[in-house]
């Protein structure tokens, strides 16, 4: 049986998938794929035109290349647009890109992103008063990026002319909440059987499972002290504070770290924050000086050292990696 033309028109078509350089092909094809097979019971399909920044093959971030059907300069009249980016997007931000972006706005276009490409839609000032997600290894470098937009951690977000997810198969459950939206929830969930996706998440589920899940522990008071470890990345945290914020002994402590996690509470916690300090220096534009401020290390020095042990490479070299324009920041710790 065929659908009619939908109620509402979450996904205004043609939609436009734009590729970023080192996109996640998973996301890209988690969200062509519900649109795809809804088009199977739909009067008026579903139309997508996969776009690049200059119309060339765009590499994913295994190296495989996707040909575009476009360039963004030969599409202008789009319902929809989702940037889908991963790793550092900001390397890929052009005016060319914001100019159309803009135009496209002011027409009535709907603006989405996958995982990070809220980075290229914030920078281009058309996330404000939106209420927005990302891949949870980015929230805290958007945040300290762009404090005044509204970040959850939830797996998508829609709203009026806006929708944003997290990457993933958690574009899956975007795609089908729309159209869900646009033509009932019996398409939805007949589309959701073809992906042999038992049931469509809820926007607002978390991303990331408890950390009873993601930890083997099922001591209550390492969990406490695990819980604050992962709140805390802006300072060092003493065995004594720890200990005593999960009522233990600090001997106590360092034996169930030991047991549970082979590694101890100081170790663990500055990994945490190393992996903070990345996000940082990949996500935003804030000084490796700053940076080392940020998560508390007590001298720069010592912070280079740090993040080279654990990343192979000095925190300056990251920054320009992500960041071309940028000066080079030098370690001063090497010779």
């Amino acid at each position: 049986m065929l659908l009619s033309k939908p109620a509402t028109n979450q996904l205004p078509g043609p939609i436009g998938f734009v590729l970023i350089p080192q996109f996640a092909v998973m996301a890209l094809a988690s969200a062509i794929e519900p649109l795809r097979i809804a088009n199977r019971y739909l009067k008026t399909p579903y139309t997508w035109r996969l776009l690049s920044l200059d119309g060339n093959a765009v590499a994913d971030d295994n190296g495989i290349l996707i040909q575009p059907h476009a360039s963004i300069a030969d599409e202008q009249a789009l319902g929809t647009v989702i940037l889908c980016a991963d790793i550092q997007p900001d390397r890929y931000y052009t005016r060319a890109l914001e100019t159309w972006l803009h135009r496209l706005n002011a027409n009535g276009t709907t603006l989405g992103a996958v995982d990070t490409g809220c980075f290229l839609l914030a920078r281009a000032g058309l996330l404000e008063g939106c209420r927005v997600t990302m891949h949870w290894e980015v929230v805290d470098a958007f945040r300290e990026r762009f404090p005044k937009i509204s970040v959850t951690q939830t797996l998508f977000e829609i709203g009026t002319r806006r929708l944003t997810c997290a990457g993933g198969t958690a574009a899956i459950d975007m795609m089908l909440s729309a159209i869900a939206m646009d033509h009932g929830s019996e398409l939805a969930n007949r589309v959701a059987e073809h992906c042999l996706h038992d049931h469509a998440r809820s926007g607002d589920v978390a991303q990331r499972a408890a950390l009873s899940k993601r930890n083997p522990v099922h001591h209550p008071a390492l969990a406490s002290a695990l819980r604050l470890l992962e709140a805390t990345q802006d300072r060092a945290i003493g065995v004594p504070e720890l200990a005593a914020a999960a009522h233990l002994s600090s001997r106590q402590l360092l034996r169930l770290f030991a047991q549970v996690l082979g590694e101890g509470p100081s170790r663990y916690h500055r990994r945490l924050r190393l992996e903070y300090a990345r996000s940082l220096l990949r996500n935003t534009a804030i000084t490796v000086t700053e940076t080392s401020v940020a998560v508390g290390f007590e001298s720069l020095a010592h912070f280079c050292r740090a993040y080279r042990q654990q990343y192979g490479q000095a925190p300056g070299a990251d920054r320009q990696a992500s960041q071309p324009g940028l000066p080079l920041l030098r370690d001063r710790t090497k010779a």
